[in-house]
């Protein structure tokens, strides 16, 4: 944590500040992303529990994740951050042409190694023994993204970029497709069966009954795994379904460590390479905010159009391979890219060319702090849960009985936001901004 006496267009992990004008929507945009990841869903989970109205329920199904197949609107906020590291990384490498090789790829590695770090530590670091330690998450998938990126960036023109894009989303849809793969589904409920259909009961018992055995490989449960893994001689291509992929066998073979979805993981590591891609879109987009050559309006009109295009592209990719958040399929990133480029169209068009800002001020100050935000909330169990020995309790209990059911869980979630906004507030006002 340091002072500066500027503020950074790009986010944290990403380098000193340009020396043109920002781009206020990035922040603001990325600000009002990171709103939802540190409470504002739980505060429209309490809303949909005090109304119960057809709107409500909506509200609350798109503020959690699909199951597998399709998309909720709570399956943009990873890409979308991802994006909006493409578009700021643009900018913060903007004086490479003043910088020697040296430096950039240096800052490059560091702040990706310090992201990848940061990572680990996000998701529990060294507080339990290999190999119950979790290697891949979203930080840490964001700093891989950020390093071939803007290392691809920094090496390559436009157009092989978008060549290069295209190469990592054709080559993923090939190896999901073309690849085969063991016919066995890696759920616990899937292996519990077939354990039980082998005979080997004490073998399902085990993965019926122990919910938290991922990274404990000599456990009675993962070695029955691993063996009805390694024994199943059938083999198929073209499966999309949740633990029957190419991407979630590649992870229960060659991931180390923890995974979340204890045999699989949702950052793993074949499903990182369509994520490079959106950072690209986001590199793209980038381009076109910062060429001098295109005049604001018709910025917004391309923006718009292009996501509108690549969206209804990924749509109809559907209809082969599925749009899936946790394995990314080509399909999703083109779908999520799309999105977060109409966002940035429509963001850039009220905040940067019609310059209303007042409203958007809070998001702003999360956006520029973005990192610092998210890490704090991870430290302190969430905002809602600091709010809870602020309003929790008797407070909550007043409110549900005097006002309405739920409106005290509400009133805690609120109270979250609002710290949320204070601490992005008091490091802004202080010039204190997280940087890696």
């Amino acid at each position: 944590m340091r002072r500066v006496e500027e503020t950074q267009i790009a986010i944290s992990p990403v380098g000193n500040a340009p020396a043109f004008q920002r781009v206020t929507s990035v922040d603001v945009l990325r600000g009002m992303d990171m709103f939802w990841i540190i409470g504002a869903d739980s505060f429209v989970y309490a809303l949909n529990r005090m109304a119960q109205t057809p709107t409500t329920q909506f509200l609350a199904r798109q503020l959690d994740h699909a199951e597998w197949e399709g998309f909720h609107f709570y399956d943009l906020i990873f890409p979308l951050f991802l994006f909006i590291v493409g578009v700021s990384l643009v900018f913060s490498l903007a004086k490479k042409e003043v910088s020697g090789r040296r430096d950039v790829l240096s800052r490059i590695f560091r702040r990706s190694v310090l992201l990848f770090l940061l990572g680990i530590f996000y998701s529990g670091g060294l507080s339990n023994a290999w190999p119950d330690i979790r290697l891949m998450g979203v930080l840490n998938r964001i700093a891989l993204a950020y390093l071939f990126s803007a290392l691809l960036f920094y090496f390559f023109k436009p157009r092989a970029l978008a060549a290069i894009a295209l190469g990592l989303l054709a080559g993923y849809w090939a190896l999901l497709t073309f690849v085969p793969i063991r016919d066995v589904q890696l759920t616990k409920v899937d292996l519990a069966l077939r354990a039980e259909q082998a005979g080997d009961i004490n073998t399902a018992m085990h993965l019926r009954e122990n919910g938290n055995f991922s990274a404990v490989k000599d456990s009675p449960a993962w070695a029955g795994a691993k063996q009805i893994f390694y024994s199943t001689v059938d083999r198929v291509t073209g499966k999309y379904g949740k633990g029957h992929n190419v991407a979630d066998h590649f992870d229960f073979q060659f991931l180390p460590g923890r995974k979340y979805d204890v045999f699989f993981d949702p950052e793993g590591l074949l499903s990182t390479l369509p994520a490079i891609v959106s950072c690209l879109l986001g590199v793209f987009a980038g381009l076109l905010l910062r060429s001098q050559s295109v005049s604001a309006n018709r910025k917004v009109i391309y923006l718009i159009c292009s996501g509108i295009a690549a969206a209804a592209l990924g749509w109809l990719w559907n209809i082969q391979i599925p749009v899936i958040k946790k394995i990314w399929t080509p399909s999703y990133t083109l779908v999520a890219g799309g999105y977060s480029t109409v966002l940035l169209g429509v963001f850039y068009f009220i905040v940067d060319v019609w310059q209303a800002r007042t409203w958007c001020r809070p998001f702003m100050w999360i956006g520029m702090n973005s990192i610092a935000i998210y890490l704090a909330s991870n430290m302190v169990g969430g905002f809602r849960k600091l709010a809870t020995r602020l309003a929790g309790g008797d407070v909550s209990g007043f409110f549900d009985s005097h006002f309405a059911k739920g409106f005290g869980e509400m009133t805690v979630s609120a109270a979250g936001l609002i710290l949320a906004f204070w601490l992005a507030h008091f490091l802004y006002r202080r010039k204190i901004f997280l940087r890696l």
